[in-house]
């Protein structure tokens, strides 16, 4: 028997703990030892419900094999589960007679077990054995029972007070979050400071942010987190491919507790690498619209629950923000940027204009002195064709005088019909001695047939002289440059097209996608005026000019005029 004081003095041991203490694990610990003094029992164990796998883990022990710590039982394995799947005590007087009975000490001969449960749900189980048979009577299951129901409210204090302090350690760190967020103007940036966040507040190995796309039909990886920090790996998808893109159309949160079950098809091989199970996708939702969407992703079987799945939209929404004052500076930037460009190119036009004045007359000197000059040529020497294409060029130069000093004045008489082949073959003569001299090989293939384009001539081959120049720049120690004229078709129609490609460096990964801006030069000595041009010549053409492939091993241009006739 014991007396009324020993029970009121173990009670009151145990309702005390949480006043000794902020860890319910150490006060776990000490109730298994207050209940294995007053009962006398061999060993006791405390094991708790693990609402993600649906298991009794042993949290707290004594006189168990150390090994047994990280021990787990599922609802039909040993009397302990058996108590929790049905919530009601049990005295065993001899284990070695009852199939329930799990095996952890050879030498137990009877067991005694209790439930513990808050609010009408079973949340684990307070187990004592002893090395006794019949150890344990009514008395000793209504002291246990006791001192369970007074560690199962002590418990449930701790956790609490542990949630609270976790909240507000939680809504700090989303202000903070939130206010470092709204100070960055790097989007990338923003976006890798989220995915940290999130992996810290969510404790998970993994984060990733997928954006969609312009036309709102597919999503992107922006970006993913993980222990190691940013992990490089690019997708696109369609929106009803994976529970990602349902999360985006449906604006809502979704959970998927075991992936690999699932028909998922997003990551894949990532989440097969890292051997990801559980996920939480929540919208990035900006007013109305929604951008994108935020994922966390656990190693572990996890059931979110409401608090994690509320914080984590707090912070897709706060993420929702800084991504979109990042796009919104990145635009007002952009259009500082034009007005410069602007203000520059207006200044640029008067200049031309006083440069274009000046020019007119000594050229008109240059074009008699060259009209005046009797050579006789034969027909067969090269220098004839030289003095022609002088010549020509004289007219070339005063044409574009007069462009500038009209500018914005249609001059169709410019126009006239080129057979393209011509047009190639005139301009590399202008500059077979400068491929001679940098050491160039030209591989030349013209057309299989004639074609013939419309436009204006010195425009053309300015264009195309513009693409050779930069690709000599390219290759300062010699190298190769393929030039093939075909017809090809284009948007139902057909299109000359003028392939130019280079064995030289290549166009710098940085600027690769701006090349045509104006005053873009990777050069030192460049005015980054050149490709702009060409871009303006080919659009005044109704055709275009295109940057195929640009790598370490040369680059490859195409010009195309349309063609009226196949």
């Amino acid at each position: 028997m014991h007396s009324q004081l020993a029970i009121i003095d173990a009670l009151y041991r145990i309702s005390s703990l949480d006043g000794n203490t902020e860890d319910p694990q150490k006060a776990l610990q000490l109730i298994v030892e207050e209940i294995v003094r007053q009962l006398k029992c061999s060993s006791a164990s405390i094991a708790l419900l693990n609402p993600d796998t649906g298991r009794l883990q042993i949290e707290a022990q004594f006189g168990l094999p150390e090994e047994f710590r990280s021990l787990e039982l599922s609802l039909t394995q040993g009397i302990t589960g058996w108590v929790a799947l049905h919530g009601t005590p049990v005295i065993v007087g001899n284990v070695k007679n009852d199939p329930r009975y799990y095996c952890l000490r050879e030498n137990i001969c009877s067991e005694m077990a209790v439930p513990m449960e808050t609010r009408g749900s079973i949340i684990g189980v307070v187990n004592v054995d002893s090395e006794k048979p019949d150890s344990f009577d009514e008395n000793d299951l209504k002291l246990l029972t006791l001192m369970t129901n007074e560690a199962t409210r002590v418990v449930n204090r701790l956790w609490l007070i542990r949630q609270l302090r976790t909240k507000a350690q939680q809504l700090e760190s989303l202000v903070k979050t939130g206010q470092s967020l709204v100070s960055q103007r790097d989007l990338h940036k923003i976006l890798i400071d989220i995915l940290s966040e999130s992996r810290r507040i969510m404790n998970c190995p993994i984060c990733a942010i997928y954006l969609l796309t312009d036309d709102k039909k597919k999503i992107k990886v922006a970006a993913i987190s993980g222990i190691n920090g940013e992990i490089d790996y690019n997708e696109e998808l369609q929106l009803g491919e994976s529970s990602v893109g349902v999360a985006i159309e449906r604006g809502i949160q979704v959970e998927v507790n075991d992936i690999p079950r699932t028909e998922e098809h997003h990551l894949i091989p990532l989440i097969q690498r890292e051997k990801l199970i559980s996920l939480l996708a929540t919208p990035i939702i900006f007013g109305k619209e929604t951008i994108g969407v935020l994922n966390a992703y656990t190693n572990k079987p996890h059931r979110f629950n409401d608090e994690e799945k509320r914080l984590f939209a707090a912070l897709a929404s706060l993420g929702a923000v800084a991504i979109q004052n990042a796009r919104l500076y990145a635009r007002v930037f952009a259009s500082e940027d034009n007005l410069r460009k602007n203000e520059r190119l207006t200044t640029l036009g008067l200049l031309a204009a006083e440069i274009a004045h000046e020019i007119r007359n000594p050229l008109t000197v240059i074009k008699l002195l060259t009209e005046s000059i009797e050579l006789d040529y034969t027909e067969n020497d090269p220098h004839l064709q030289d003095m022609r294409i002088i010549g020509e060029k004289i007219i070339h130069l005063e044409q574009i005088v007069e462009r500038v000093l009209c500018f914005g004045k249609s001059n169709q008489t410019l126009h006239a019909r080129w057979a393209i082949d011509k047009l190639v073959e005139e301009t590399l003569l202008l500059v077979r001695l400068k491929l001679e001299q940098c050491k160039i090989n030209l591989e030349y293939t013209p057309s299989n047939k004639l074609i013939e384009i419309e436009g204006n001539k010195g425009q053309i081959q300015q264009a195309i002289l513009n693409i050779i120049l930069n690709a000599l720049q390219a290759m300062p120690d010699g190298g190769t440059i393929s030039i093939i004229l075909s017809r090809k078709i284009h948007s139902g129609g057909f299109i000359a097209c003028i392939d130019i490609q280079d064995t030289g460096c290549g166009i710098p990964e940085n600027i690769k996608d701006r090349i045509f801006e104006s005053f873009l030069s990777s050069k030192a000595n460049g005015t980054g005026l050149g490709l702009g041009i060409v871009k303006r010549i080919m659009r005044s053409h109704r055709g275009d000019i295109e940057l195929l492939e640009s790598s370490s091993q040369g680059t490859h241009f195409r010009l195309w005029f349309p063609l009226n006739k196949p």
